[in-house]
């Protein structure tokens, strides 16, 4: 029998819910706390499933029989109302996130997750939330390539050629994610391909000349300043590696036994692991700073807390305190001074290129080479830590 307003405005709250019937498999679930629920049973597939129409007196009698007919109908056509209803949802929700800023925080967050490099994660949100902050407010799927083209020529045209052709990929990134969202048909920036000016290329700033190299080194013994940021830049130098590979060097990645540092993707450039042979030097280093405090896992943390790494800056800065000018020496351009010097006196340019992590182009090789290449590696940079010693000393 069907159901009358009246019967609905009389039905009291009980102990446990209960139902009422109103045929077709539409019936008012009445709960404890005295709320009133549309549900609707049917069958799908042979199974029985259960859709919800809102609550009464929101959704009135006549408003849940339209709704009990229009899932009837779907059912008919071979529909599954549920599923239906969930994907409307998901969508009118997806179309209300719909300009460039929200997509571009969607992004991010999903990077985040991801747990990307915190300096990778810097650069994202200055690509996105600062120098794309002209579009935040347009709807995604209307950004044209003239908008895109617009904005990334302002930024070429400020010398920061560079910037522009990694920001191009940022908001590629951003449209993608709108098209797979359904908020997007398009990607603008595909169509910008080659209006940009190439980057300048700029060599890290570097010192080759072995004399002037020792002349360095020997300053660093003469340095006054924080002695860990002496030691962190003779790791780097020792060890081959970029800066950041060295700051955020933990305990756990090191096995002293075996003599080896195997630093983890996420904080690789190509980001690939990398295992480092230890020299007897850089053994030494990392026994003299090994963290005595438990909790501690920076081997060269900052000034201000040992649990956070040293600034980004803090090996150049050190470098120009001692009198080094940026376009002599920078810290990034130590690998250039290793790679320039074993070169030049002849070590295997195949394993220079293993140890600085340089990434064969040929899988298979680059599969091989890795493990063909340790022992050498193992004696390369013992090699290297020996004609570093010599060239401090000034007998090398």
């Amino acid at each position: 029998m069907a159901l009358t307003n009246l019967q609905i405005q009389k039905a009291k709250a009980r102990k446990k819910s209960y139902k009422l019937a109103d045929g077709g498999g539409l019936f008012l679930l009445v709960k404890p706390n005295g709320s009133k629920l549309w549900q609707q049973k049917y069958r799908f597939l042979g199974k029985e499933r259960l859709l919800s129409h809102g609550q009464y007196p929101e959704v009135s009698l006549v408003a849940a029989r339209h709704k009990r007919e229009a899932a009837r109908l779907s059912i008919e056509n071979g529909g599954d109302p549920a599923t239906e209803k969930k994907l409307a949802r998901i969508s009118a929700e997806t179309q209300a996130r719909t300009t460039f800023f929200l997509v571009a925080e969607e992004y991010l967050e999903s990077l985040s997750e991801r747990e990307l490099a915190e300096s990778t994660m810097r650069k994202k949100r200055w690509y996105l939330l600062d120098l794309a902050s002209p579009l935040h407010e347009r709807p995604v799927s209307e950004i044209k390539p003239p908008e895109i083209l617009y904005l990334l020529k302002s930024i070429e045209k400020s010398g920061r050629r560079e910037t522009a052709k990694k920001m191009r990929g940022a908001l590629s990134a951003v449209f993608r994610l709108a098209i797979v969202t359904l908020r997007a048909e398009t990607d603008p920036t595909s169509a910008i391909k080659g209006a940009l000016l190439p980057p300048k290329v700029t060599n890290r700033a570097a010192i080759t000349d072995e004399k002037i190299f020792g002349s360095l080194l020997r300053d660093f013994d003469d340095y006054t300043g924080y002695p860990i940021l002496i030691d962190a830049m003779k790791f780097q130098i020792l060890t081959m590696t970029r800066p950041g590979e060295v700051r955020g060097a933990k305990k756990q990645e090191f096995d002293l036994d075996e003599r080896v540092w195997e630093i983890p993707a996420e904080r690789m450039k190509m980001r690939r692991p990398h295992r480092i042979p230890l020299s007897d030097q850089a053994l030494a280093i990392i026994q003299d700073n090994w963290p005595q405090i438990e909790v501690v896992d920076l081997l060269f943390p900052s000034l201000i807390s040992n649990r956070k790494w040293l600034s980004e800056n803090a090996f150049n800065s050190a470098l120009r305190r001692m009198g080094y000018e940026k376009d002599v020496v920078t810290s990034h351009g130590f690998r250039a001074t290793a790679s320039t010097i074993l070169n030049n006196r002849r070590f295997d340019a195949e394993v220079i290129e293993a140890a600085l992590a340089h990434q064969d182009t040929n899988p298979v090789r680059r599969a091989y080479n890795r493990a063909t290449y340790w022992d050498q590696r193992v004696k390369l940079m013992q090699d290297w830590a020996d004609l570093v010693d010599e060239f401090r000393t000034g007998s090398g």
